[in-house]
């Protein structure tokens, strides 16, 4: 088996880019290169490159690069038990954030200070932003967890590596009244009083000890989602694929996987049964799976 390499999409927003490196979602499904199939197609067709037996249900994760020239919405996205309810069946979004870069003093949004639901619906009403949200400092190299119901938001000057479940559910809570095509962005209010999770607790990311592959990697998080670890690739690092897939972004540097090469922003999926992966060169990578 070789990589599965996949051709990105960008989709140009108010508030910068964003490449989605590694997606089947309808909203926007990457080519495989070198081939006729898209991620969904392929998973439709060749189920077995992803270690089943059959195509039910859809590829489970996405892999974007967020490059925020200006902040991004206020927002929380909803668990999968309320997407499926109230938004045709979707999956819901539990994410988490690689921070590729960072400008000096940026900040992003993981909180807020409301004590209960009740008082959330009071600052949200009242437009108590300032009190609201919790911003905290971040800098390259950062790494956090955003469970559903988690209040974020992405500010300017930060390039952030997302991995996320495949779905394309954002409430905004709060957009600073921009305009968009001479008109006030849409807010989801409602949803987001609905799901916001109060009090905010913070937490560190979850992980637990890996059994097989992975004493090469640094484990980041692993829940019921997925698991994310990063590498440094320094002349050699052998990993073994024992997963349904893997997906590899390569952050920073460049060299070769079995004798392919590879560089900074290439992502690839390791399938089934690929075996060693043998990266060779000088290399950061993040690795994912379900």
């Amino acid at each position: 088996m070789k990589p599965i390499f996949l051709e990105p999409i960008e989709k140009k927003l108010i508030w910068g880019t964003e490449q989605w490196v590694i997606s089947a979602h309808k909203n926007g499904d990457c080519n495989i290169l070198g081939d006729k199939h898209t991620l969904s197609s392929l998973w439709k067709n060749h189920p077995e490159y992803f270690g089943r037996t059959d195509s039910f249900g859809v590829f489970p994760l996405l892999t974007k690069i967020i490059d925020a020239h200006d902040d991004l919405s206020i927002q929380v996205h909803p668990d999968d038990d309320y997407a499926f309810k109230n938004e045709n069946g979707s999956l819901g979004k539990t994410e988490c954030w690689y921070i590729l870069d960072a400008k000096p003093d940026a900040t992003i949004v993981i909180g807020h200070n409301a004590k209960s639901t009740e008082e959330v619906k009071s600052m949200i009403s009242n437009h108590q932003w300032s009190d609201f949200i919790r911003e905290i400092p971040v800098k390259k190299g950062d790494f956090f967890f955003i469970e559903p119901g988690t209040v974020h938001a992405i500010k300017g000057g930060t390039l952030i590596l997302e991995t996320q479940q495949s779905s394309d559910i954002t409430y905004r809570v709060y957009d600073y009244d921009r305009l968009q095509n001479g008109k006030l962005r849409q807010l989801h209010v409602k949803q987001s009083i609905d799901v916001i999770t109060a009090p905010y607790v913070e937490k560190k990311p979850p992980v637990k000890m890996d059994k097989t592959l992975n004493k090469n990697l640094n484990q980041l998080v692993s829940c019921s989602k997925f698991t994310v670890w990063y590498a440094k690739v320094d002349e050699r690092l052998e990993i073994v694929q024992d997963q349904s897939f893997m997906i590899v972004s390569v952050i920073g540097g460049e060299g070769t996987i079995n004798g392919i090469q590879i560089k900074k922003d290439d992502s690839f999926i390791l399938p089934f049964k690929f075996g060693i992966a043998a990266f060779e060169g000088k290399m950061e990578l993040i690795i994912s799976c379900e």
